[in-house]
């Protein structure tokens, strides 16, 4: 079915697209029994892994409170842990969720940004290129369990997945960053149009659009729903009928199509690194952070 969206400003569009606020968010502190009960050697205190040594399936579950914002460290320890799990030979799947439901991941830590010198913010942004290409690149089955907000970077997460499972309610999931005056690296871009086709990506792109959950699997930003409290569930489901597959014509079929924008990347990583970094050490990009942060701080 195509999902057809009228243009920014009209009736139609306002429907689909809501500011957002992190305000609303209860997070719950309760811990995950299936993450307490088979801890892997690459866990850490904030990126928690478990696996099912019968299915294959292991459980990434990011654990960076208060919501799990994408700090140079939490990007270290990503990678590492889909390096490490991509090398198991006993491994053919990562579930990659949230331990704290209602925020699945709020994005890039601004503080890594603000007030920062150049060669910092270069050296985060590499970090968040090299977690990304491990995960967009993995040969393991992927599936986002997206149990909460996901704006900004925790749409990149989810993207860069296989299949993207989104909790029922009041959650939203988008690109946001023109709304900080920051723009999209192409990768990301074009990982965007692949998933939901150029019209609609464009125009997410260009107002920072944040999507309800039920808006969001209209688009195919998600491919399916859940009650918060069957996510879990669904998305091991989910994951054992892409199992089903034999590994090899699943892995050679897949990275046939995300080699080609996986090599531009690699080539065109310090370029990337480069842009990034001299867009956002801008003065006008630095107000717009300071003014963001001063809106948090004001409502807090």
């Amino acid at each position: 079915q195509t999902f057809k969206m009228a243009l920014p400003g009209s009736r139609v569009w306002r429907k689909f697209f809501t500011p957002f606020s992190f305000r609303s968010i209860h997070l719950q502190v309760k811990s995950s029994p299936a993450c307490t009960a088979s801890r892997r050697l690459y866990s850490s205190d904030n990126v928690l892994v478990s696996k099912d040594e019968k299915t294959g399936i292991a459980t990434v579950r990011m654990n960076n409170p208060p919501v799990n914002s994408l700090n140079g460290s939490l990007l270290v320890k990503l990678r590492t842990c889909f390096e490490e799990l991509d090398k198991d030979t006993n491994c053919r799947a990562v579930i990659l969720t949230s331990e704290k439901p209602n925020v699945f991941c709020a994005g890039l830590d601004i503080m890594e940004l603000y007030k920062k010198s150049p060669d910092h913010v270069a050296e985060f942004w590499e970090k968040l290129q090299d977690m990304w290409l491990q995960l967009y690149g993995s040969r393991l089955v992927t599936v986002a369990a997206i149990n909460g907000h996901a704006p900004a970077g925790g749409c990149l997460l989810s993207l860069a997945c296989d299949y993207r499972i989104m909790a029922e309610g009041n959650f939203r999931i988008g690109l946001n960053e023109t709304q900080l005056n920051l723009v999209a690296p192409f990768w990301l871009r074009q990982t965007m149009i692949n998933t939901i086709g150029y019209r609609q990506a464009e125009m997410a792109l260009v107002i920072g659009a944040l999507f309800p959950s039920d808006k969001a699997l209209l688009l195919g930003l998600v491919d399916k729903l859940a009650p918060m409290e069957e996510i879990q569930t669904v998305a091991e489901e989910e994951t054992k009928k892409w199992l089903q597959i034999p590994d090899q014509a699943r892995v050679i079929t897949k990275m046939s199509s995300r080699k080609p924008l996986l090599d531009e990347l690699k080539r065109r990583k310090q370029e990337d690194i480069t842009t990034f970094r001299d867009a956002t050490t801008r003065e006008s990009v630095q107000k717009s952070i300071e003014h963001y942060l001063a809106n948090l701080k004001a409502k807090k």
